[in-house]
């Protein structure tokens, strides 16, 4: 910790209806910890209110914005996909969130780290598409969660990726030219965002990871988990953990008090 204290990292809300009509706005502790644990920042939950913030003032007051997985998929209307199928799960609140915050965060040099629903979000922000149902594709794998395991074992080592040679993925694993991930995960990158680069790809084409081209700051985004405890136990996992906390630490160091709105800059005392 510096004397200016922990860098604050953004990480929204999923909503959730419980029994009664209850209304949740949740994120799970292994985010929230991950953040805190091997990034060293404080996470600042964010709930998931929509149109109610303006994401750029919102970006300009964090030092980080850490995008999480979630049961729920990114409604297909964002990328112009085909209707979901009956009883798919959607939070459209939290695409009303995340999405406009993803432009705003790239407009203002916000580092970004964006996991499962978190990357696949990265993607359809910047103009990409998804596949809603992976698994049903010729040639490709079976991603989604292995019910049949226990839940800590499945964020265990399941397939390996090959790393972009030169991306940022294949610099933080010291030149290594595969990884081992783990897989959780129905929905998946269909038509990659042409301002995202691929830097992980499976054995059967799913692209597993990206990078945003001319990002002011850390931007990436991963299909798998390395959040879990488990998977933090992986030197990959570590060290992306670790470079997002540094960006974030040298976006608190630089911002000051200046806040942006709309892409143009004001400052509070003005």
């Amino acid at each position: 910790m510096t004397e200016q204290g922990l860098p604050i990292v953004g990480v929204p809300c999923c909503v959730e209806a419980q029994d009664e009509g209850a209304i949740f706005h949740k994120v799970g502790e292994k985010y929230v910890m991950a953040v805190a644990q091997a990034s060293h920042c404080m996470p600042l939950v964010i709930p998931a209110l929509g149109e109610w913030y303006d994401p750029y003032e919102l970006a300009s007051n964090l030092d980080g914005l850490f995008l999480t997985g979630s049961p729920s998929n990114v409604e297909p209307h964002h990328y112009k996909g085909e209707a979901s199928r009956p009883g798919t799960h959607h939070d459209p609140v939290r695409d009303a969130t995340t999405l406009p915050l993803i432009t705003a965060a790239l407009e203002v040099g916000l580092p970004i780290f964006a996991i499962c629903r978190g990357h696949q979000e990265l993607n359809v922000a910047l103009g990409g598409t998804l596949h809603q149902n992976i698994h049903e594709l010729e040639g490709k794998n079976d991603h989604r969660s292995d019910t049949s395991r226990p839940l800590d074992e499945r964020y265990l080592e399941r397939h390996p990726v090959t790393l972009t040679p030169g991306g940022v993925l294949h610099t933080l694993s010291g030149g290594q030219p595969t990884a081992m991930v783990n897989s959780l995960h129905a929905q998946a990158i269909d038509r990659i965002a042409d301002r995202l680069e691929i830097e992980a790809i499976s054995d059967d084409g799913v692209i597993e990871a990206a990078s945003v081209k001319g990002a002011e700051s850390f931007a990436l985004s991963v299909q798998w988990h390395p959040e879990h405890p488990l998977a933090l136990e992986w030197a990959l996992s570590r060290a992306m953990f670790a470079a997002f906390g540094e960006a974030c630490r040298q976006r608190k160091a630089s911002r000051g008090g200046t806040v942006r709105r709309g892409g143009r800059s004001r400052n509070h005392a003005a």
